[in-house]
Formats: C-alpha cells, structure tokens, sequence
C-alpha cells in the first residue's frame, strides 16, 4: 500500500473514507478503545423474519467503511466486523411471507431459536434465517463473525455486563421512562426473563432485585406464580434497546450504522451505554429502502425485493453499488431500478483503469471491491440486451448470442464469461418483469409516416453500417417530422416497437439486431401485428 493512495485516502470525499476518518478521530481522542486489540465493526439482525436486501445492505456499507479504515491506517489497526443476530429476541408477530402461520402462532413470545423452523429445515425459525443470512454474505465473500444472542447469553459472555445493568438499574429506567407511553411506563423492565415452564421471553414488571445474587423477582400475570431468575446464564435478556447498548459496552463496539428510523433509539441506547461504563460507537444513520408504493420495506411484509430475486435478474456487484450510492437519501428497491444500476456499474468499472488515482478512490468500484475491480470491458449494454431479449422473443441463450457474435466479432460465452452471465438475467427479467408489463400501440399518422421512412431507408442501404451511422440517420429521420421534440420520436420507437415508454440508443440495436430485422420489426408494428400479439 502506497503513502501515495493514504494520503489521498486522507482527503477522499467518498463517504466510506469521511467515515473511517471518524474512526480515527476516535482513536486519536479515546486510546483506549485499542485495548482489546483492534476496531470492532457491528451488524446487527433481527432474524423475526427472512433476511432482505436492507440486511445485505448494512454488511455491505460497513464492509466498505471497514476496508477503508484499513487504508487510512495502512493496515497497521486490525478491524473485526461481527455480525449480530438478535434471534434470542421473542417472536412477536407472524411474517405474512412464510408457512406454517398456524404453527408459528403458537409458539409467539418465545425465542426465535426456540420456535419451530416452519420450512422443517433447520432446529428452528430463527436458526433458518440465521443460515439463510449467512449463505448470502457468504456468497458475497464478506469477511465477517457470526454472533448469535442465544449463545452469548447463554455461554455467559454478556454476564459481567448484564450484572453492572443490574447495578445501576434505576438509572437505566431513569433513561428509558421518558422515551415510553405512559401505559408502557408501568409494566416495562430493561430485563426480560425467560419463562422456567413456557420457555416464554416475558415482558412483565420487575416486582424486586437482588444485586448481590444477581436475580430479579417477578410475576407471571397469567397464572399468578412468583419466580426468581438469574439476569446471567441466559435466564434474562434485555430489552432491546438496553440490549443494543449491553452489547456496545461489553463487546467495545467502535462503529455500527444504523437505519434513519433508529436515530432517537441510538441516543437512547448511547447514554444506556455510557451508564454502564462504555463508549457509544460511531456510525451514521442511512436512509431507509422504500418499495414500488413508497412504503418501508419490511422483513415481517415481505414488500422489498429478496436477494434471491435480485441475483436472479442482475449481478451481485450491481447490488453493492445500489448500496453505495447516497446512502443517505431514501431510494425506492423494487425491479425496476436493476437495470440502471447494472450498466451504471458497468460505467463505473470500465472508467477505472484510466483514471488518476484520486478519482479512482472516488469511483464506487474501488469501495465494492476493496480496491481491486477487475477488468472487464463488454461490447454491449444491459438496457440493449433487455430490448434484444424482448424482440427476439427467445429464452435460449444461444439465440442471442448469435446476434452478439455478429454485433461484437470474436464475442463469445466462453471469453465473455461476464457478458454471458449478463445475457442470462436479462432473458430472466425481461421474462419475469418485462413482458407481462409490455403495452404496444399503433402509431399516429406523424409517427406513421416517420417509421415508413425509417423502414425504408434500412431496407435499401447497406447492412454494414456502423451504430452511430445509423443513430444519425434515425435522428435526422426525426428532424424530418413534426414531432414537438425529438425525444417524442424516440419515445414512439420504444413504445410502438418495444411496447415500453423508454428503450436503448436506436443506432446501437439496429447494429445489434441487424438492419433486416430492424426493418421487418418496424414494418410488424405499422401493420398492427405487434400491439395484436
């Protein structure tokens, strides 16, 4: 690693690089946090319903950070980024996505690994998600620990703090009252027990304590039956916000980002951290994902897109730069936002190479990639495969290709493993979310008489002619009509031959498609066969 790129990275104005900064201000104010012998990154996971792409997102951006603290410190601080399910937590409600609803409701209120997995799989519901989160960072490459709740608390490495909550309990409520409903107010306690008979996780008021013992009194207003349960062992767990700011202090959590709906429960949870003797992490609030009706996505809804769905329609990489980009402004996560984010990677990765190294620590792909993008230069666009795959009408990827090898002499599955990959989820997504979504029309007289011209100048002139050849000739074709604006020529291309409101450079598909083809097609759609089918 180069003093060079250090010394760039120092002024770098990509948001990984202003946040590992925060860290080393940190550092540098509080040595002491080195103690333990490196800085701990947090993720934490609510395993209450199957992972969606937000989850990934967290893991993703604070990879990012994480890699750009190790070059701010030229490698020289060891970082570990732990990631932290909460699957001790009780299960409140039933995801609307999963089965066995009646299965799951009958075991509501107990931890997450003790309620029955419904996909008859795993032990339980909550090692099921915990599998399924790992897989998928696991498939990304992430470098990272698992922490599960149920094990810490159990093997007793949240006990020492779990005794100093005990300690200073009243200053604990002191913090959480205000924040509370008045009703809330008179049952809530920053411990929850574990039921001794229905392996329940109870919410119920603190009755008595002793600290000396390290137990708590309490009732079950069910049956009337008194108990008392050590806080340690894994008899209780906390409240989740005393929870939160338990594992800051015990673990020494130095950087843990969160979502712009947890803004108030970060301050609450950071002066319970500091009660308890611990220093709050860094991080920063990102803004939430939003689904195709501008609501929140929601684990327990299921109204964002799953990973699974977006790696089928797109690549992994261009997942991670819909996670860097403004991770501070609220983005809609719905199908229609993959295709942009697959070329605009594209346009990033191919840019790189030729960059100075300044603008190449500003470039996404530096931070998706931890400074190592590979190279790769494709001859085509995704937008331009989607149309390919559309007007070919062909789920054979060997169709295409056949038009990629005249397009792209030389191109082949085997030496453009990338573009092969990329001519597989654009057959996939124009299948799934294109073509039940396709409306052609016929055309207006204006647009009639333009497309006649189009068809007949591709029908008599040369089949050699080079893209921009060709997307000059169609503009001028425009020029030559009265359209309000050229952009309404293009849009009656895209939505009388595609049967969509936008589409791809139209010099670039005719070169793709062919110019025979391209006539064909336009004379399919002057005759109404198109807006028929």
């Amino acid at each position: 690693m180069s003093s060079e790129i250090r010394e760039l990275a120092l002024k770098a104005r990509a948001w990984p690089f202003e946040e590992a900064r925060k860290l080393l201000a940190r550092i540098e104010k509080k040595p002491e946090v080195l103690d333990k012998g490196y800085i701990l990154f947090e993720t934490g996971y609510g395993p209450s319903g199957l992972p969606h792409i937000g989850t990934f997102g967290e893991v993703s951006r604070t990879t990012m950070v994480r890699y750009a603290f190790h070059i701010l410190t030229d490698g020289k601080i060891p970082s570990k980024l732990l990631c932290f399910s909460d699957d001790m937590d009780g299960m409140r409600k039933v995801p609307e996505n999963v089965p066995e609803q009646a299965l799951l409701r009958a075991n509501l209120g107990k931890p997450l690994t003790k309620v029955p997995d419904p996909f008859h799989k795993f032990d339980s519901f909550g090692h099921h998600n915990n599998a399924m989160l790992r897989s998928f960072l696991d498939r990304f490459g992430f470098e990272y620990e698992f922490a599960s709740a149920t094990d810490y608390y159990a093997e007793g490495r949240l006990d020492a703090m779990l005794l100093r909550m005990l300690d200073v309990y009243d200053e604990v409520m002191a913090i959480m009252l205000p924040t509370l409903r008045d009703e809330r107010r008179q049952t809530y306690a920053p411990f929850l027990p574990v039921h001794p008979k229905t392996g329940a996780v109870m919410q119920v008021p603190i009755e008595g304590r002793d600290t000396a013992k390290g137990l708590i009194r309490w009732t079950d207003p069910a049956t009337g039956e008194s108990f008392e349960t050590p806080v340690t062992g894994g008899g209780c767990k906390a409240q989740w916000k005393p929870d939160w700011a338990l594992r800051w202090a015990a673990l020494g959590v130095d950087y843990e980002m969160s979502g712009k709906d947890h803004i108030d429960n970060v301050k609450t949870s950071s002066k319970i951290c500091r009660a308890l003797g611990g220093l709050p992490p860094d991080g920063f609030n990102y803004e939430l994902f939003l689904d195709d009706k501008g609501q929140k996505i929601s684990k327990s809804k299921g109204n964002g897109l799953t990973i699974e769905e977006w790696l089928t329609y797109a690549s992994p990489e261009s997942l991670s730069l819909f996670m860097y980009s403004q991770p501070k402004t609220a983005k809609r996560l719905y199908f229609d936002v993959i295709p942009r984010q697959v070329d605009d990677y594209l346009d990033h990765l191919a840019a790189y190479p030729g960059q100075e190294p300044a603008k190449q620590l500003e470039n996404p792909v530096y931070h998706i990639h931890s400074g190592q993008p590979p190279v790769v230069k494709l001859p085509i666009t995704f937008g331009l495969l989607l149309n390919l795959a559309g007007v070919v009408g062909s789920e054979d990827k060997a169709v295409l290709w056949g038009f990629i090898g005249r397009y792209a002499p030389g191109a082949t599955p085997e030496n453009q493993p990338v573009l092969d990959d990329l001519v597989g989820h654009a057959i996939a997504y124009y299948r799934d979310y294109e073509k039940p979504t396709r409306q052609f029309r016929l055309p207006t007289e204006v647009e009639r008489a333009a497309l006649e011209e189009l068809a007949a100048w591709l029908e008599t002139n040369p089949a050699d002619q080079s893209a921009e050849a060709l997307q000059t000739e169609v503009f001028e074709i425009g020029k030559r009509h009265p359209f309000p604006s050229l952009r309404d020529w293009f849009k009656a291309n895209y939505e009388v031959l595609f049967g969509q409101p936008q589409g791809p450079r139209m010099g670039s598909f005719i070169a793709l498609f062919g110019v025979a083809n391209t006539a064909k097609l336009i004379r399919q759609g002057l005759a109404g066969d198109l807006a028929t089918a």
